[in-house]
């Protein structure tokens, strides 16, 4: 099996198993009850948000344990909207961004907030000029995704930050569940307030994520109940899921060393021989891009049909977000870059881990030239 489908989800690691089957064994009390065993598991669920942070560069008390991408963008998103009304209800996002964040605020509109969508270029990148001209009096927040999940286009998010940095009453979250660990971000230089990270992108279990909130920013939290996770995030704590994905972080950045590089590499040789090949156009930028994602039309073909047609080989790739794969609509991202309905319809998404190898690769593309040979002659 060659598995390229990394952006919708990883393989977790056989260590992350082990810690979460360890955790859940001998960590099972809840950490907020007040006897030895809830003292224990409290401790541990420390440990872990210290190590989080450590590993973010950020402090202790700015890291809040979540669910993954989805409820993360929805409290940093909704938190911030029903939190800062006073301020205003004007909010600015993307054009593409990921189902997770554009739903949320496909809601707060039918609750009476404005919200801008930017434009985005032939390669899915916003301007910052059009950042700028966008911004309000009664402007709250700012959203944007910072590696796409489906082009692997890089928001310039650091400058973004920068100009927002001249306005304390708006804020600004980012979505970096793709990006973890691929394409490095420091949170404070880049003047963000909120940051939102998936477990299950970087070979942890499903279920897990954080939410970076700057200190002295003041969510409404979406979850009432006991007060968990300073307040903001009710419900009894996953530990063996948190313990089990602080410890995919902690490998995952240790890989990102040297697999950074090696990823590039990699996406660099696919682009080479997808360009080559006939009747195929690479829709992910050649600059400004992130290593792991590589998105292409096969033109002629259904995506479905080619990536049926790959897996009956073992192999695995996937056309739009995970979230959005099973509509028959054409990617809304694809379109919002100005790519024809029909191209987008016949677009697939090849996305890496730190876990593929180069010998893999080439079997992939041997692989895939042949059955494009051969889908394209029975059409005939």
């Amino acid at each position: 099996m060659i598995y390229l489908d990394n952006s919708a989800t990883t393989k977790p690691y056989p260590e992350v198993l082990d810690t979460y089957k360890t955790v859940a064994e001998e960590y099972f009390a809840n950490p907020s009850s007040l006897h030895k065993l809830g003292g224990r598991a409290e401790a541990l669920l420390n440990k872990c948000r210290a190590q989080a942070a450590r590993l973010l560069n950020v402090k202790e008390q700015e890291i809040i344990f979540t669910s993954g991408g989805t409820e993360g963008n929805n409290t940093a998103i909704k938190g911030v909207a029903f939190g800062y009304r006073q301020r205003g209800k004007h909010m600015i996002t993307t054009k593409v961004e990921h189902p997770a964040s554009r739903a949320a605020f496909e809601q707060l509109e039918a609750l009476g907030y404005d919200v801008t969508y930017l434009d985005v270029d032939r390669e899915g990148r916003i301007s910052v000029d059009d950042v700028k001209r966008a911004l309000r009096d009664d402007t709250i927040l700012v959203s944007v995704i910072h590696v796409n999940n489906e082009l692997g286009t890089i928001q310039p998010v650091e400058e973004i930050g920068n100009l927002l940095k001249e306005r304390p009453k708006t804020l600004f979250h980012v979505d970096h569940v793709q990006g973890f660990t691929k394409v490095p971000l420091d949170f404070y230089e880049a003047g963000i307030d909120l940051c939102t990270i998936s477990g299950h992108k970087i070979h942890g279990p499903r279920g897990t994520g954080i939410l970076f909130i700057r200190e002295g920013v003041q969510l409404s939290p979406l979850l009432a109940g006991g007060g968990q996770e300073h307040g903001l995030r009710s419900g009894t704590e996953n530990l063996p899921a948190i313990a089990a994905f602080v410890r995919a972080m902690r490998m995952t950045t240790e890989r990102a060393r040297t697999g950074i590089a090696a990823l590039d590499k990699l996406s660099k040789r696919i682009r080479q021989a997808l360009e080559e090949l006939p009747g195929v156009t690479v829709n992910t930028p050649k600059q400004g891009a992130a290593p792991h994602i590589l998105n292409a039309t096969v033109h002629g073909l259904r995506a479905e049909v080619f990536i049926h047609a790959l897996e009956e080989e073992g192999i695995y790739i996937s056309t739009k977000s995970a979230c959005s794969s099973k509509e028959s609509e054409a990617s809304a991202v694809l379109l919002a870059c100005g790519i024809p309905e029909e191209a987008a319809r016949q677009a697939v998404r090849i996305s890496l881990s730190f876990e593929n190898t180069p010998e893999e690769i080439e079997r992939f593309l041997q692989t895939f030239a042949r059955k494009l040979s051969e889908l394209k002659n029975a059409m005939e």
